[in-house]
């Protein structure tokens, strides 16, 4: 029978703003390094801005350059990911196209908060500075030039059109930059400067609305989030692949993979939480169950490093670019089985990802001969998910955001439980995690997270905004 330890806290404040008690709202607002702006306030401005105005591409204006404010556009999170929808393909006059158009998403007010937010300079600097991300994103154009040159190009989300750049200066024919942010503005002034208006063609607009005249031989995006999944950009991706990529077309990254795994982390416990059991000499300890909540409550985007890991990862989801739909990323649950390494408290589970840059990615039809796969181990998915096998595994480039890996904007996300479980060595594990699409807005993400251990069992229910 599952003991919902949890329960006190997720009455206590779970859910959507309006939902939240004192405490807990005023957590959400003050916690700066994650939740730059509130989403309340985002639809607000859009509100006094009147929804915006059609701009090219069939787009909107959230009005930012010509509606300033004395309150400086920040991020959703730490680490910023860009209006991820936002960053869409397509222009020009609407004379190509396949047989049968997919079903095209109307833009909500939640779309347009989105875009909004990363109209700021600050999101896009972050990103490109985060060098393992862009300069593998080079080397990945960089190894597929022969596939790029003289073929035509879409950045899904193109930002300041930084990858739009990369891919004309290996001999683009033609590349359709496109984003629903105001950042498309700024992406066509890079683009002349950098004397490139003949071949990099800046639209600004959703990949849902805009057009274009001919088929694709490349899409490339950077269309990654806080768990892989996080703001539901690989939608956008998956739409303009629909509408125009040619058959034997490449799709940059090629595929993804997220994993999970238990997690130790004494040292962020006793920060957040013991420390308030003897403040200055007072006891503060009547503080500990809404610190619990405020530091707990929600996914933590945070660098951890190896030492933290308690076993090998287990397989959450493998997304293969070339074959995914829409209706598969709306839910994806895993059951999991892990034995841990180590005798040490479980204080969580951290979430981090891979993609590659390949061709289609090739999945093995059986799961007899562990040997094909990478890092299979006695601890991965008992529902009999693996690792994909690489084509060439010497020449597979691939960003990690792995805890052992360089860090990266991404960093890794953790789910903190409320009361750290002790685990001996070799002690198991088990457990669900479902990760949903918000009813209410897509661009969040339900965690719902089973676990057991020790004959006791639990359930640990989040919201990533």
């Amino acid at each position: 029978m599952v003991t919902r330890v949890e329960e006190d806290f997720l009455q206590r404040g779970a859910g959507y703003g309006e939902k939240n008690r004192g405490g807990v709202r005023l957590c959400w607002f003050v916690d700066f390094r994650r939740r730059w702006v509130s989403l309340e306030a985002k639809l607000a401005r859009i509100r006094n801005l009147g929804g915006g105005s059609p701009v090219s591409g069939g787009g909107y204006s959230n009005g930012y350059s010509h509606h300033p404010t004395t309150e400086k556009p920040h991020r959703q999170r730490r680490g910023g990911r860009r209006p991820r929808d936002g960053r869409d393909g397509g222009a020009g006059g609407g004379g190509w196209a396949r047989a049968s158009e997919p079903e095209r998403r109307p833009c909500t007010d939640f779309d347009k908060a989105y875009f909004q937010s990363y109209s700021h300079v600050g999101i896009h600097e972050e990103m490109i500075k985060d060098r393992v991300r862009t300069e593998t994103y080079k080397a990945a154009i960089t190894q597929h030039q022969n596939s790029i040159a003289g073929k035509v190009v879409v950045d899904v989300g193109c930002g300041t059109g930084i990858l739009s750049i990369f891919c004309a200066q290996v001999g683009a024919k033609r590349v359709y930059a496109v984003d629903a942010s105001e950042i498309a503005i700024q992406a066509s002034a890079v683009v002349k400067a950098n004397n490139l208006s003949d071949t990099v063609i800046v639209l600004h607009g959703r990949v849902e609305d805009v057009e274009i005249d001919e088929g694709v031989d490349v899409i490339i995006s950077e269309w990654m989030g806080y768990m892989l999944l996080y703001e539901s950009m690989l939608e956008s991706v998956i739409t303009a692949r629909d509408r125009w990529l040619k058959p034997g077309g490449l799709i940059l990254p090629s595929s993804a993979t997220l994993y999970m795994a238990p997690v130790t982390h004494t040292d962020r416990y006793r920060d957040s939480i013991d420390f308030w059991r003897n403040v200055y000499g007072i006891d503060m300890s009547a503080m500990l169950a809404l610190a619990k909540q405020c530091a707990f409550e929600e996914p933590s985007v945070e660098t951890i490093s190896g030492e933290n890991v308690l076993t090998w990862p287990h397989v959450v989801k493998q997304v293969d670019c070339y074959a995914v739909t829409i209706d598969e990323l709306k839910s994806v649950a895993t059951r999991y089985r892990f034995k841990s390494m180590m005798r040490a408290p479980l204080h969580g589970f951290a979430f981090w990802f891979d993609v590659e840059f390949n061709g289609p990615a090739i999945f093995p039809t059986s799961t007899d001969s562990p040997s094909l796969f990478i890092g299979s181990s006695s601890n991965n998915p008992v529902d009999g998910s693996q690792r994909k096998k690489r084509s060439n595994p010497n020449e597979a480039l691939v960003l990690s955001t792995a805890p052992e890996d360089p860090p990266t904007h991404w960093q890794q996300t953790l789910i903190y439980l409320y009361e750290p479980v002790d685990l001996e060595q070799d002690q198991l594990i088990e457990g669900s995690v479902t990760l949903s699409q918000s009813k209410e807005n897509p661009r969040f993400m339900n965690i719902r997270l089973e676990y057991a251990a020790g004959g006791r069992a639990f359930v640990k229910e989040s919201v990533m905004r």
